[in-house]
């Protein structure tokens, strides 16, 4: 019996997962015999170094079935011909396509929020929607997420899309990343209308705004050292007394982030901790790595490291039964979980590698604190004692 109430934490949160979390509901259907005019919305793009997706992006976007949009996507300083691929789609069903040769970056700015802020100035739409180049975009996307806002009356609406994986590593780890994201934002939706700020999330890969409220909150400049801008976004939104609403389009948005295991590690050790740490209080930030780390180690690790022991003979039957119903119901959560995903359920005992590699993904990003590498570029973040 011992040994079976050791093992309730991991039925805990495979109980957690299956009754507690929400994801958002899906953006409204759009009537498309609906002939009132519809607001212009500027798509803008920050790409640096993105040959090999900013032509499916800026592709998809083009076919859009929203009446009236532009798309400016703005290069930063791109080595790879990023700039020439997007200027060479055509126009399809946007008033214009246009490409900005992205300026110099200035002292205490980040590439994408300075990106993002050179294609604010130069758009002409009444909403902005930053959308990061590897997404693809289905064609009733826009449309709906226009309905979405108005019919939320938000000011900041973002999106939850699907993730595209299609390597052996992209589908073991991804799952990884994001349940832990999923365990400090279980309910994305209602947090979203809570009154605490720190409550606030948004996905980067789609953030649609009301111009005026970008404007009224500073716009990208009030982000411009964030690492995890996204975030620092919607956080800004909600201490500013505005709308920030999330909803779900798996259907019409899709992303593939990260394309090999060097560009995983790499990708998510520049923000997973330093955004995490934007979540909670200023008290708490020296303990939550420690903690974290620990308590995945402990869940995903320790487990299956004492079940081998004890299939070896070098520990007694308690151990062995013990570790045996950890283990089982974490296969449990992650078989959901890896579905949910649409990964490959085989992939769901192969938990405790894809565990490793998260361990160590966050450990980096730990110990690396405010230094931050990312696409050729070093930067060194102000101290988050001087954030709000």
């Amino acid at each position: 019996m011992l040994p079976l109430l050791l093992a309730l934490p991991w039925l805990a949160l495979l109980v957690f997962l299956l009754f507690v979390v929400r994801w958002p509901s899906e953006l409204p259907e759009v009537d498309a015999g609906a002939g009132r005019p519809r607001p212009l919305v500027t798509v803008i793009v920050p790409a640096r170094d993105e040959a090999a997706n900013i032509a499916r992006c800026v592709r998809s976007l083009t076919r859009s079935g929203y009446p009236d949009f532009e798309i400016v996507v703005g290069d930063d300083r791109s080595s790879d011909g990023t700039g020439d691929i997007a200027r060479a789609v055509p126009r399809g069903a946007a008033r214009r396509v246009l490409l900005i040769d992205g300026a110099e970056l200035p002292a205490g700015w980040l590439g994408k929020p300075w990106a993002c802020r050179q294609g604010a100035v130069a758009a002409e739409g009444d909403l902005l929607l930053f959308t990061d180049a590897d997404t693809v975009h289905g064609p009733e996307l826009l449309a709906k997420a226009v309905a979405g806002m108005e019919e939320e009356g938000a000011d900041l609406l973002t999106v939850v899309g699907r993730q595209i994986m299609e390597t052996f590593w992209e589908k073991l780890v991804q799952p990884q990343i994001f349940l832990l994201m999923l365990l400090r934002f279980p309910r994305f939706e209602s947090l979203a209308r809570s009154p605490s700020w720190r409550d606030a999330i948004a996905n980067g890969q789609f953030l649609l705004f009301r111009r005026e409220s970008y404007e009224a909150i500073g716009g990208h400049e009030s982000v411009k050292d964030e690492v995890a801008e996204d975030l620092a976004l919607a956080q800004v939104v909600k201490r500013a007394g505005l709308a920030l609403r999330i909803r779900s389009a798996e259907g019409d948005l899709a992303t593939r982030m990260y394309s090999s295991l060097a560009h995983l590690v790499e990708g998510w050790s520049k923000n997973i901790v330093m955004g995490g740490l934007q979540t909670v209080p200023r008290w708490m930030r020296p303990l939550v790595p420690p903690l974290a780390l620990a308590g995945g180690v402990g869940l995903w690790l320790v487990p299956p490291a004492v079940l081998a022991l004890a299939l070896a003979g070098l520990l007694g039957p308690g151990w062995l039964a013990w570790s045996a119903n950890a283990c089982l119901y974490s296969v449990a959560v992650w078989t959901w979980f890896t579905a949910r995903m649409e990964a490959p359920m085989r992939y769901a005992p192969l938990y405790p590698l894809g565990a490793l590699v998260g361990a160590y993904i966050f450990a980096r990003s730990w110990t690396r604190g405010r230094n931050v590498e990312w696409k050729g570029r070093r930067y060194e973040l102000p101290p988050l004692s001087e954030r709000a």
